[in-house]
């Protein structure tokens, strides 16, 4: 596998186990494991492969940690990079805004360049809307550690099998 980061915003520390549990699946290493706050246009030059993850707040926003680190990835030129996204959202209590955050870091990371691989099926989620599907996929890994915690570790396993031979 070629270098690859995993980069994330986390507050309450879901987005972060997620980016562990990624970690962990691929065999990374963890020095390569990293938040969005530390991200800068160095550290995306060193990296082949970029996995980019947020959790999503309010009325669909990325995590604060992404908020220096959304531009990076806009500056960036991505052309030789291939880059996944995932997100944790609340698929019950913002329904309409599930894993936004995520749909944010695709359009950043398409529009800089980025071959973008990772799309998973929408089939058995419960939502009512989100930026981040795109022709009746999910445009990366969509996880709801507050209502659906029993179907991550099942839905990180068929996603890394999927994206692992692209990195």
């Amino acid at each position: 596998m070629k270098q690859t980061a995993i980069v994330y915003g986390s507050t309450s520390g879901n987005c972060e186990n997620i980016a562990n549990k990624i970690d962990a699946a691929l065999g990374i290493d963890s020095a390569n494991v990293f938040t969005a706050s530390q991200l800068d246009a160095s550290k995306i030059a060193s990296f082949d492969n970029l996995l980019l993850g947020s959790s999503t707040w309010g009325s669909g926003d990325l995590q604060d940690e992404w908020y220096d680190g959304i531009e990076v990835i806009k500056s960036s030129d991505l052309s030789c990079k291939t880059v996944a996204v995932f997100g944790c959202g609340d698929s019950s209590g913002f329904s309409t805004t599930y894993c936004d955050a995520m749909g944010t870091l695709y359009e950043a990371a398409k529009a800089a360049g980025a071959d973008m691989i990772g799309a998973v099926s929408t089939d058995g989620y419960t939502f009512d809307d989100s930026t981040a599907v795109a022709d009746g996929k999910f445009v990366g890994l969509a996880l709801d550690e507050d209502n659906e915690s029993h179907l991550t570790d099942t839905r990180i396993a068929a996603w890394v099998a999927e994206i692992q031979p692209s990195l």
